[in-house]
């Protein structure tokens, strides 16, 4: 063949190449390439033979080809072991072959007698997809010139398979998208989703099986979700035995060219899951099997995921609208009612759990116990009061220990800055979500109105009740039937026989050193608090305040046979309140007479104040006193002459009391001491802790204040009779007082 000629073929099939290589990027099928590529080789080169060997894994098929064929050519795989090696690394011509080489591929061109045969690589730097085999049954120049082009043109053939398969698989994957999002929404169960989704697996990798295996953090395993497609030979769970590695339990994760292929499913870098395919129906499981479970991967990952968080939504959606119908049913308890049972039983049923309602000194007030007992709410009781009461004022919550049969926590229940009360639920914190914890907070504030309300009712019937004390204790009874109405409002017999004493409080601080004003405010709010205790202790004592004195009414049938330990037990119950309010201060009780009739009240309460004016002025030491045992007392409070009272006080004990004022000493109290030891003047001075020889000089002073001897019997007579007065009526006359 001469130059010209040479250089002409060459062209002919450097422009033939060319023009293929061009052509073949623009087809979207794997198969469409091919057949072009063979139509163009035959018709241009007039070949006899011209086939397509595709490598499958570690095989080759004779996937496409076109001549007269005496024996063809099998579909069969072949391994690629037994072929020639070089058939792959580059283009190779019969004549760089041995006769004797057992290549099938080889011997399958010498029994249809091809005489003059080459090949081309089709592969690129990434992938190596086969061999494209050309043969002629007549000999053929084959010019060694164009080997490189077949060469480049084997690269550009590969780069075509590369584009047509990426445009099977995205064309595949829409048609998969497009699937799922016709057979699948967020309404649909689980158990459908997961039917769709390893049924497209499985078809669309040509798998005989497949399935979705989910993490199970209970037992740390992967365990296979039904239902399935086709037969799944791998074990229904896979135990993690605290090795992470998922890998090391699905041998062939993400790696394709095995029997088997397997991808994760990952949400939010968390491996939850993994989807499964088993035995391929056509060899081995390939890198575009591995993209296609890729993609439903991720559209079950992501799908997962907003599955859960639009279950979640629906959850807290349907939650919200319970906890609205709750609380309209909550504020509804509170509009008909002032207790707290039907706030608690609704409650009860919305928690599913046992609920206890206690006031701020841990007293249950309402309880739904569900599968508690009366011993369980005593124990809680108890335990709320070692451990809640005191420990969160305003907010949090307590979880109280030692309950061995069921978990208990307690949150405090506020009205402004003060706990009124604490609501318990047999709940342990871990139970506690978003949706409880709001629960809890409108719970909450839906008992502090109800203590808001009942405060509110209680405030009006206190104001009533102190009311009706001042009418009920007046010294001239004015209007008996609206006293009388009063009494049915409270629900009281006033026709009973009952007994009256007058509580007082006296602080440790000396008056002239504390803030008047702030001492009236804590008076006011020890004695507010006091009543709640005293109703909680009897709701049959009637209690109201009188200016500085607090009222409280019983029925003389309370006392039984002995009064005076019916009334050390108030007394001592007081003093225990007070102590446990924080209160540094003292209680003093004086008590009246028995009433026998409406107009008895005012003369029994007034007996009651001449009681407590006696142990304030008097008994030194003593806190209660019955009027009826102060012997001289009670003749003296039937004076009529009031007046004349004062005046033989100021006569006789006028002096004392201004010196004791200009000069800041007692002399009342000397007196009163040396009276009371019979004008022994030794006793007297170790009861006042002075020296004799002191007590003589006072004495000698009261005696020249008063103008008279202390040794007559008739002036200490006198002077015993003005102290005991001056006990009786409190405070000196305003006359004494001017001076």
């Amino acid at each position: 063949m001469n130059e010209s000629k040479r250089q002409r073929l060459m062209k002919k099939i450097e422009n033939h190449l060319r023009t293929t290589a061009r052509k073949l990027v623009k087809f979207d099928t794997e198969k469409e390439a091919l057949q072009y590529l063979v139509n163009a080789f035959r018709e241009e080169l007039e070949c006899d033979l011209i086939a397509i060997v595709l490598k499958e894994g570690d095989h080759v098929i004779p996937t496409l080809y076109q001549g007269d064929f005496q024996y063809g050519i099998p579909h069969s795989p072949i391994a690629m072991a037994n072929c020639l090696p070089r058939l792959f690394k580059g283009s190779t011509t019969f004549q760089e072959v041995n006769d004797e080489c057992a290549c099938p591929l080889i011997g399958l061109l010498k029994k249809n007698r091809i005489k003059t045969w080459f090949s081309v690589p089709i592969k690129d730097e990434e992938n190596e997809y086969g061999i494209c085999m050309i043969g002629f049954q007549r000999h053929v120049s084959l010019l060694a010139e164009a080997k490189q082009l077949f060469d480049h043109f084997g690269e550009d053939v590969a780069l075509a398979v590369t584009v047509a398969r990426n445009k099977e698989v995205q064309r595949r994957k829409m048609i998969d998208l497009e699937w799922i999002a016709q057979h699948f929404s967020l309404d649909s169960p689980l158990e459908q989703f997961v039917e769709k989704i390893v049924e497209r697996a499985g078809k669309g990798t040509n798998a005989d099986g497949a399935c979705m295996y989910l993490y199970r953090e209970e037992d740390n395993s992967f365990v296979v979700h039904p239902p399935l497609y086709g037969n799944i030979a791998s074990p229904k769970q896979v135990m993690m035995k605290n090795n992470y590695r998922v890998s090391d339990y699905f041998r062939f994760l993400e790696r394709p060219g095995g029997d088997e292929l397997t991808v994760p499913l990952v949400v939010n870098f968390k491996t939850i899951g993994v989807l499964h395919v088993e035995r391929k129906q056509e060899g081995k499981f390939t890198k575009e099997d591995l993209e296609i479970l890729d993609m439903l991967a991720n559209y079950v990952a992501v799908t997962l995921e907003n599955l859960r968080l639009y279950r979640q939504e629906r959850d807290h959606t349907y939650r919200l609208h319970l906890l609205l119908q709750y609380q309209q049913k909550l504020m509804k308890e509170t509009i008909q009612h002032e207790n707290f049972q039907g706030i608690t039983k609704t409650l009860s049923q919305m928690f599913a759990k046992a609920v206890m309602v206690f006031d701020r000194f841990m007293r249950p007030i309402a309880y739904e116990l569900g599968t508690l007992n009366e011993q369980h709410l005593q124990d809680i009781a108890k335990k709320a009061l070692q451990q809640a009461v005191g420990q969160s004022r305003m907010e949090g919550y307590t979880l109280l220990d030692g309950l061995p049969d069921v978990p208990v926590t307690v949150w405090p229940i506020n009205r402004g800055r003060d706990v009124v009360g604490y609501l318990a639920i047999g709940v342990h914190p871990q139970e506690i979500d978003d949706f409880f914890r709001l629960s809890v907070e409108l719970a909450l504030n839906i008992f502090s109105i109800q203590f808001m309300k009942q405060k509110l009712v209680f405030d009006t019937r206190e104001q009533l009740k102190d009311s009706f004390l001042n009418k009920l204790l007046a010294a001239e009874i004015e209007e008996e039937e609206s006293i009388i109405q009063y009494a049915n409002v409270f629900q009281w017999n006033i026709f009973d026989e009952h007994r009256i004493a007058v509580l007082h409080f006296q602080f440790s601080e000396p008056e002239g050193q504390v803030d008047l004003f702030k001492r009236n405010v804590e008076k006011t709010t020890l004695w507010d608090r006091l009543k709640a205790r005293i109703t909680m202790e009897d709701p049959n004592v009637l209690y109201g305040g009188i200016g500085d004195w607090y009222i409280l009414i019983v029925p003389a049938r309370k006392e039984g046979k002995f009064p005076i330990k019916y009334w050390e037990k108030w007394y001592q119950r007081i003093n225990e309140w007070i102590k446990e309010e924080g209160a540094s201060c003292r209680a003093f009780l004086g008590i009246g007479g028995k009433t026998a009739s409406i107009r008895d009240y005012y003369f029994c309460y007034q007996q009651a104040v001449q009681a407590l004016h006696v142990i304030l002025h008097s008994f030194q030491g003593t806190s209660l006193a019955f009027f009826d045992e102060l012997g001289a007392y009670t003749v003296l409070h039937h004076l009529k002459e009031l007046e004349a009272a004062k005046l033989f006080v100021d006569n006789y004990l006028g002096p004392l009391i201004r010196h004791s004022a200009e000069r800041n000493v007692d002399w009342l109290q000397t007196i009163r001491v040396f009276l009371d030891c019979n004008g022994h003047l030794t006793e007297t001075a170790e009861r006042l802790y002075i020296h004799r020889s002191t007590l003589q000089y006072r004495l000698e002073k009261i005696e020249e204040m008063l103008g008279f001897s202390l040794s007559g019997a008739e002036q200490r007579f006198n002077l015993m009779m003005a102290l005991k007065l001056y006990d009786l009526y409190g405070l000196p006359s305003a006359k004494i007082l001017k001076r």
